[in-house]
């Protein structure tokens, strides 16, 4: 019986890579080199054990306990410690963010779109679809871990042995199939890609939240959460394997409920049932631009919310800049004294970079939602009517920018309303906003190249994304690794960073 149901998996899981060959690849060589990427510069930044004991008195703060975890290895801060504490929570979230997308994309997705209803008339088992899909995420989270793992100990780093190395990868693996398993449950209870996204993001979101409020304040708490047991493997100091035995233990009994479900339930349809919609339509629909803001409405409130979040978060840690700036003698290179500013103050301009390319993601998914749209065949029910393609377009692109304003406000009002708090001399508000308002040019560049891409091939919107990560990389990890100033100029946040 258990064969019948999964028949033809090899042959499925064959096709499902064919689909996937561009971008399998790119995850693992992104997560990959960033890791090997960020424990260089590690190495490169706190070049003694005095640099290393500055950077731990930082880890205790409260704030920063909230954001990358419970500080451990603290009374001998090494390098790989180091790297573990402060970067082994933000991979696993992108492990995770992986896993949702890929689960996503080849099961609630497909099956909105009619393509598993194809599939389903041929002889193919019933769990056949999921089958192929977790197994090939289970074998990519396996591969991603040991080259992870592999990579850290190649670098020779003392402090980065192999037992540690291999662990690190290993944690990273095991979050993602937990969130494999997470999200193939939501696969089953939801009946639209949207739902399963949001049920499943809202999870990892609450297990960082969750982890946060324990490590800061009971430790138990922290059990609550899986991004909380990863965080007690203490890799390059106690390096504990039963943590990750644990998550991928619970991982296994997620899964045999996401195939109970997916077994009982009928194609097409979600165990939870769908809220019934309004008789009438509102005002609000009655014109292209009311349409688009409402089918994003909640993605544009998530991003909200997420963006004032990400602000705090950096604002938090500003009361503790000057003493570590003062200490960190590659840090002072970085940002040579200018009469009248502090290295905080410095320091300011190159985090607003990042923030602004951060806040840049939810104007690009407002404005490529219609790429989207156009390629479900949704956007000829509006052509058919009295709507013109210069209305349509004009909407999301208005959206674009009117929120692109609002993430990077809100991020702004985040950064100032917690550095304040924590900072003996706040930073004035006029000049956050300043330096702030400097990348807005930029954003409106990348929405431009978006409009651009949309009007020449649907297809090439994926260039706007690889030009975002490209910037991120030279403008942020630019002056860390060396790179030579005209790749920085290559991207709009390079030219606003260099030429304020």
């Amino acid at each position: 019986m258990g064969k019948q149901l999964t028949y033809q998996t090899k042959i499925l899981s064959r096709f499902i890579l064919h689909r996937d060959r561009v971008r399998i690849p790119i995850w693992i060589f992104s997560l990959t080199l960033m890791t090997v990427v960020t424990a260089t510069s590690f190495s490169g930044l706190y070049q003694n054990d005095a640099e290393r004991q500055v950077m731990a008195e930082t880890m205790k703060n409260p704030a920063m306990t909230a954001m990358v975890g419970l500080g451990y290895g603290l009374d001998n801060y090494t390098t790989g410690a180091m790297m573990a504490h402060q970067m082994l929570l933000f991979t696993a979230i992108a492990m995770a963010i992986m896993s949702i997308l890929f689960v996503t994309r080849h099961t609630r997705a497909d099956e909105e779109e009619g393509r598993l209803e194809l599939l389903r008339s041929l002889p193919v088992g019933r769990l056949t679809n999921l089958m192929s899909t977790v197994s090939i995420l289970c074998g990519l989270h396996i591969i991603i871990a040991i080259l992870i793992g592999l990579s850290l100990f190649s670098l020779q780093e003392e402090s980065m042995n192999v037992q540690g190395s291999l662990l690190y990868g290993a944690a990273l693996g095991s979050i993602g199939i937990f969130f494999t398993a997470i999200t193939s449950i939501f696969a089953q209870l939801s009946d639209h890609s949207r739902g399963t996204i949001g049920l499943s993001l809202a999870v990892l979101g609450l297990s960082y939240i969750i982890r946060a409020i324990g490590d800061v304040s009971n430790e138990m708490i922290s059990w609550l959460s899986p991004l909380g047991w990863i965080l007690r493997t203490e890799v390059y100091v106690t390096n504990n394997w039963w943590p990750v035995l644990l998550t991928v233990g619970f991982s296994c009994v997620l899964f045999c409920l996401a195939f109970y479900l997916n077994a009982t339930r009928d194609i097409g349809s979600g165990l939870l049932p769908s809220k019934p919609g309004r008789k009438q339509a509102s005002t609000l629909l009655t014109n292209p631009l009311g349409l688009a803001f409402r089918l994003q409405r909640t993605s544009v409130l998530s991003w909200a919310l997420g963006m004032f979040v990400l602000g705090a978060s950096y604002g938090s840690v500003f009361g503790d800049l000057d003493s570590f700036f003062a200490t960190n003698e590659m840090m002072s290179q970085l940002f040579p004294p200018i009469e009248g500013l502090s290295l905080t103050e410095q320091f300011l301009t190159m985090l607003m970079s990042v923030i602004a390319m951060i806040c840049t993601v939810p104007p690009l998914i407002i404005l490529l939602k219609l790429s989207s749209e156009e390629k479900k065949e949704r956007i000829e029910h509006l052509f058919s009517r009295a709507v013109s393609r210069g209305s349509v377009l004009g909407s999301y692109i208005l959206l674009s920018f009117v929120f692109g304003f609002v993430m990077l406000f809100l991020a702004l009002l985040g950064l100032w309303g917690a550095s304040s708090v924590v900072m003996e001399e706040p930073i004035s508000f006029s000049l956050m906003l300043q330096a702030l308002m400097i990348y807005l040019p930029a954003m409106w560049f990348m929405i431009g190249l978006g409009v651009f891409t949309i009007g020449i091939r649907p297809k090439l919107t994926s260039l706007t994304w690889m030009y975002l990560g490209y910037s991120f990389i030279v403008v942020y990890l630019g002056g860390m690794l060396q790179f030579p100033e005209w790749l920085s100029l290559l991207s709009p946040y390079g030219i606003s960073l260099n030429y304020p």
